[in-house]
């Protein structure tokens, strides 16, 4: 996982997409992903509130926003390590951006890299379900 934040979203898209490339299976890809998981900063106990709870996922998920429209801020966490994962993506591709890019950027990543087909239906609904409220709280600064 890169250090330095990518300098759009789009490119962090790109990039996720050539490291899944390296990997020649869905096995070595679910490692990464739980791998990439547990590279997530460690997640506030007092945090882990119903405000903050991603409804829709089977796994427990708390996404919570910080800064304003100009500088968006994610911090997320789940009590699934496959799930832990997805947040690590999906912080890479949205968090410490402008809101507006956030609201614009759709998850291409997901389909470029075969998450779409190997997700299964509630982990997928917990992703889409998380995208649509990290979404929410940019628009909410627009």
């Amino acid at each position: 996982m890169n250090t330095l934040a990518p300098a759009t979203a789009a490119q962090a898209q790109q990039e996720i997409a050539d490291e899944f490339a390296f990997f020649g299976d869905w096995t070595e890809r679910y490692q990464y992903l739980i791998d990439l998981g547990k590279q997530l900063p460690p997640f506030p106990e007092d945090k882990k509130t119903e405000d903050y709870r991603v409804h829709g996922c089977q796994s427990m998920v708390w996404l919570v926003p910080s800064g304003d429209a100009s500088n968006m801020h994610f911090d997320a966490a789940s009590d699934s390590a496959i799930v832990s994962g997805l947040i690590a993506l999906v912080l890479r591709v949205y968090s410490d951006r402008p809101a507006a890019e956030i609201v614009a950027t759709e998850p291409a990543f997901i389909q470029e890299i075969g998450l779409a087909k190997h997700l299964s239906p509630t982990r997928s609904n917990g992703l889409a379900a998380m995208l649509v409220r990290l979404k929410a709280y940019a628009a909410a600064q627009l």
